[in-house]
């Protein structure tokens, strides 16, 4: 297992998890999500090649509209 930072949050992941494995484990739409790892963003069409290892800190915002 792998220990991830998720939001300022502890979570473990299976090794070779991905951000997109990520994503629908917590039910997200990866459409509708930005990302950062350990501070950089990750362009959407990353996400399946994103790997997650022990210690990265995630970062998943879901943008909304308004004024």
């Amino acid at each position: 297992m792998a220990e991830i930072v998720l939001n300022g949050k502890p979570r473990t992941v299976e090794p070779g998890s991905t951000l997109k494995i990520l994503l629908e484990e917590l039910g997200l739409d990866p459409r509708w999500i930005v990302a950062e790892k350990n501070g950089d963003p990750v362009a959407r069409n990353r996400f399946d090649a994103t790997v997650l290892a022990d210690g990265d800190r995630i970062e998943l915002v879901r943008p909304v509209a308004g004024g």
